[in-house]
């Protein structure tokens, strides 16, 4: 294994990185005037093809929390990860044929419009208030810890915060164009990731086929993954028992079987891709058909996600366990991507880094495209300059874009949020938890129930907050390890712990029974409710038939490794 980078790689890097400034730039020059147009900035004036928001969806969805974060669950726990990206898939196709049709027809582009829309001023505001915090203190972070801890393990380690700072920098030019340069510059990344992803999968199954005596035959290579670890390809885990060792019971905390599927992975990912302004914006400015289409698109792209970003995860596994990684013991899991990247021939080697780099740069343009959009359209414009204009806006939206960028590298240079504590993925996926049931149960209600009310959405988003909250830091402690609602397990820190997927599952539901209480006590048909009608979730034959390719793939894979 070599960590060294070659005169190749950084070639290849180079011309990654060239290709991506040049076309940035080329748009941006392309739409002329209108690059202090609100509508233009922050949404692409409309501009985004469906392969364009689909390629971008993804760009930005997969990032260092993915290659690094999903990898090192992949070397904990193995495919069962897999869920993440496979029930996304699911819940976009939701996303476009149910979600979107209600955005685009009430013309909302952010999503504390939708609940201003919807409800009224105060769950507007108390929701952009939630959002900004979340996307700074917890995606920008992640983002930029994770993405700086795997580029700095290929090039020796001594390079952290230098690469931190270059990774923002590269991402700020990007954000700076506005949406339409963030859209477009994403087609060329998501291409890079995927071509890179693939490529670095491929040669990892053929360095396993060696390492055990079979030949350059990628194919052999998962095959022998099957073989060596059995344990690291079932998608469900069995509840814990008496005696079981603290790596099962780990392994069901973060992935907690069956019941993660009753309502906390549907809560997190349908929140996620609908009600998240980070992934709908890239839609939002589209008509209906170009919308759906390019969700869909994204939907198909997400199955391909996990033989990028988890596979390579389950391969260190194997290597680690016979030998072939020491750097990883005592289970360093969120060094397995690295590590794999170490087995790289120079050229591929740069090729992955440029993948990496895409993922990430990628992920913080979109993250921080959003924070401005919210900060200027939801907060700035509503409460503190109300007469503000387009160019004034734009260049509102450009300051805070820097802003949240220093405010990250700040929390992020020292690890004081703890990012490296439990591994990324997990605590993303833990603190985005706290706000999800609320946000969710709010938008589904206001979407799909006319008798919610305003009363109704604020107490929900608050009930879904103290809800999280409880069940994860005190339901143990006031009901006890084991009751009707949940199993707690040991956690190895000398307490008990219930899985974070049925926290949000018991969350959401306390915050349904809140909101249709107080909306009982209103009028049975809210004055702000959506008007619906069956013509808007039909989609077209060709829309269909992708529908139907994704559940069918999706169904082969559940029944081959249930």
């Amino acid at each position: 294994m070599n960590n060294k980078l070659a005169f190749s790689d950084y070639l290849v890097f180079a011309f990654y990185f060239v290709i991506v400034s040049l076309y940035g730039y080329w748009v941006y020059r392309k739409k002329g005037k209108k690059s202090t147009d609100t509508k233009a900035f922050f949404l692409a004036e409309g501009s985004l093809t469906w392969w364009a928001i689909g390629a971008s969806i993804i760009a930005s969805n997969i990032s260092a929390e993915q290659f690094i974060g999903m990898s090192g669950d992949g070397f904990f726990a193995g495919i069962a990860v897999a869920v993440y990206e496979w029930l996304g898939a699911v819940a976009l196709i939701i996303v476009a044929v149910f979600f979107m049709p209600v955005y685009l027809k009430n013309k909302i582009y952010t999503m504390p419009q939708f609940l201003k829309t919807r409800y009224n001023e105060t769950s507007a505001l108390i929701m952009s208030v939630f959002w900004l915090f979340l996307y700074v203190f917890v995606n920008l972070t992640s983002i930029l810890y994770l993405g700086a801890l795997a580029i700095n393990g290929l090039l020796g380690g001594q390079y952290f915060h230098t690469i931190m700072i270059v990774l923002a920098v590269f991402a700020l030019f990007i954000t700076l164009g506005g949406m339409k340069v963030i859209g477009y510059t994403d087609v060329i990344q998501v291409s890079v990731l995927i071509i890179g992803g693939l490529a670095t999968t491929y040669l990892a199954l053929t360095i396993v086929s060696e390492t055990f005596g079979l030949g350059k035959n990628a194919l052999a290579g998962f095959n022998m993954l099957l073989k060596d670890a059995p344990d690291h390809f079932h998608l469900i885990f069995k509840k814990p028992v008496p005696g079981d060792s603290p790596a099962t019971i780990k392994k069901y905390l973060i992935l907690p079987g069956i019941t993660m599927y009753m309502a906390g992975q549907w809560i997190g990912n349908l929140n996620y891709f609908g009600c998240n302004q980070y992934i709908t914006q890239r839609a939002l400015g589209a008509d209906i058909q170009t919308a759906r289409t390019g969700i869909l698109f994204a939907g198909f792209l997400k199955l391909l996600m996990p033989v990028i970003v988890m596979l390579p995860g389950i391969v260190a596994w194997v290597l680690y366990k016979n030998g072939h990684l020491p750097q990883l013991a005592g289970g360093s899991k969120d060094g397995a991507y690295t590590a794999i990247l170490g087995f790289l021939p120079s050229g591929l080697r740069g090729l992955s880094i440029a993948a990496l780099t895409a993922a990430i740069v990628a992920s913080l343009a979109g993250k921080a495209n959003s924070i401005s959009t919210i900060f200027t359209l939801d907060i700035y414009k509503k409460y503190i300059n109300t007469g503000a204009g387009e160019t004034k806006m734009v260049w509102t939206g450009r300051l805070a874009i820097v802003c949240a960028m220093i405010v990250a590298i700040l929390f992020t240079w020292h690890d004081l949020l703890g990012i490296g504590r439990d591994g990324g993925y997990t605590y993303i996926q833990r603190y985005t938890g706290y706000i999800s049931p609320g946000v969710f149960a709010t938008f589904i209600l206001g979407m799909f129930w006319k008798r919610t009310t305003g009363a109704a959405a604020i107490a929900g988003i608050i009930t879904g907050f103290l809800a999280s909250v409880f069940f994860g830091q005190f339901a143990v402690k006031v009901l006890g390890t084991e009751t009707w609602l949940y199993s707690a397990f040991p956690n190895g820190d000398g307490g008990f712990e219930i899985p974070f997927f049925v926290c949000m599952g018991w969350a959401f539901a306390v915050t349904i029974l809140v909101m249709v209480a107080v909306s009982l006590t209103g009028p049975r048909i809210s004055t702000k409710a959506f008007a619906l009608d069956l013509e808007m979730f039909k989609v077209r034959p060709a829309s269909l038939v992708l529908i139907v390719t994704i559940l069918l793939v999706l169904s082969a894979l559940y029944i081959r490794f249930w």
